[in-house]
């Protein structure tokens, strides 16, 4: 591999874009001790479905008559039992779309908790604001300079014992740094895990190679030589390819090979707490479908990833909790292009060993004329900051979400966990 020492700098975090990297040899660096001490924490992944998934059609309310008056050409027909061209039902009210079969069995071992009627109290119908919003965890407020995620991770959370911290302990898979994990403490966006480089442009090469040869820590706040001595070893490391444990079998899409890299990051224990990804294409304003087309092609490969992650992490899942999101629902009502536009509230997925399981989350507005948003969405029941602090407090243990989510005031425990 060649090793470019350039550096990309953002919100204080370090951006570090990697092809590459072998587990077995982090295990060897210079703060393998370190990373033992915080390999056996809680794991947080979030997965963000960029575009505006259609919550309606991927958590059914088949015992809502309204739903099916709304949508007489894309709704997913009630249950019937043997007729695989039908909502998968869940608890006598709501199933999930047939697409979504592979999130079933995790139903049924208790380690699916779906939540409807949730999302942002902004009305921004605004892809750009909707995603900002939820990333910056502050609704409306368009000046915040970080992401909630990196406002917990600033308040060191379950590693508040640890002396210093992973370099590796927030990741994103993605090409790009999310907002979410944009602010002061440092972060790593990486696009996969077959090369592993440091950019940046310019004089930044110079000062970089000082950084390395001194170990001074005033660019990359604490964590800059032993980032680089890493990076050092993993230019001579031969990457091995990684065997998904157990038969899991991801999708060959971005996003499922995402996934994976996130299991062999947790599995070679390089103190990873925090991880993302995202997958798109969820914007469907046209030809959406039903049981079949382009939502449920999307549902399909987004369902066997997470099926695929849960098994190949096994019993590592007691520790984990997966955290699904979009940015806001669809409308209600199908449009004349046989698809949906932009809505309100949606519905999201929690995953883990750890919650609350085999059911259905969040009050249910209903979809009669009067119980719609503006009269033409879903109502949102569940702000998302509930959700989201339940698991940073519940899951992660940080002691409160009050700088995390600043002036929100959380209600009544949703009890996801």
């Amino acid at each position: 591999m060649t090793m470019h020492r350039r550096v990309f700098m953002k919100s204080g975090a370090l951006a570090l874009v990697t092809m590459g990297l072998n587990p077995s040899f982090l295990r060897r660096s210079v703060f393998a001790t370190e990373l033992r001490r915080t390999a056996k924490g809680k794991i947080l992944i979030c997965v963000f479905q960029r575009g505006a998934a259609d919550g309606l059609n991927m958590i059914v309310p088949h015992g809502e008559g309204a739903y099916y008056g709304l949508r007489p050409n894309i709704a997913i027909p009630r249950p019937l039992r043997g007729n695989a061209a039908t909502a998968i039902d869940l608890d006598g009210f709501f199933g999930l779309h047939p697409s979504l079969s592979a999130l079933k069995p995790l139903w049924d071992r208790g380690l699916l908790a779906p939540v409807h009627a949730v999302g942002s109290p902004s009305s921004t119908r605004s892809h750009f604001d909707a995603q900002d919003y939820m990333e910056s965890g502050t609704p409306d407020v368009k000046s915040t300079p970080d992401g909630w995620l990196n406002r917990y991770l600033a308040t060191r959370g379950t590693c508040a014992e640890c002396a210093a911290p992973s370099a590796f302990r927030a990741v994103a898979l993605s090409q790009t740094m999310p907002r979410m994990l944009q602010g002061p403490a440092p972060t790593i966006a990486m696009s996969s895990l077959n090369d592993f480089t440091v950019r940046a442009t310019g004089s930044s090469a110079e000062r970089l190679e000082a950084l390395y040869r001194t170990g001074s820590a005033d660019l990359i706040h604490g964590s800059g030589k032993e980032t680089f001595d890493a990076v050092k070893m993993l230019k001579s490391a031969n990457p091995q390819r990684y065997a998904p444990s157990y038969g899991a079998e991801y999708p060959r899409s971005q996003y499922g090979q995402s996934l994976r890299q996130i299991a062999q990051l947790i599995k070679a224990d390089v103190g990873l707490e925090v991880a993302f990804a995202d997958v798109g294409g969820w914007d469907t304003h046209v030809n959406q479908g039903a049981v079949n087309g382009q939502l449920a092609n999307r549902l399909d490969d987004f369902s066997r990833g997470l099926s695929a992650l849960v098994t190949d992490l096994g019993d590592r899942m007691d520790d984990v909790v997966i955290l699904t999101m979009s940015e806001f629902g669809r409308m209600a009502r199908q449009n004349g292009n046989g698809g949906t536009d932009h809505g309100h509230a949606g519905a999201l997925f929690v995953i883990g060993g750890s919650v609350r399981g085999h059911k259905v989350h969040g009050r249910w507005p209903g979809l009669a004329p009067e119980q719609l948003y503006e009269g033409r969405d879903l109502a949102m029941t569940t702000d998302f900051r509930s959700v989201f602090g339940e698991l940073i407090t519940g899951h992660l243990g940080a002691s409160t979400t009050e700088g995390i989510f600043p002036k929100f005031q959380r209600g009544e425990r949703l009890g996801v966990l």
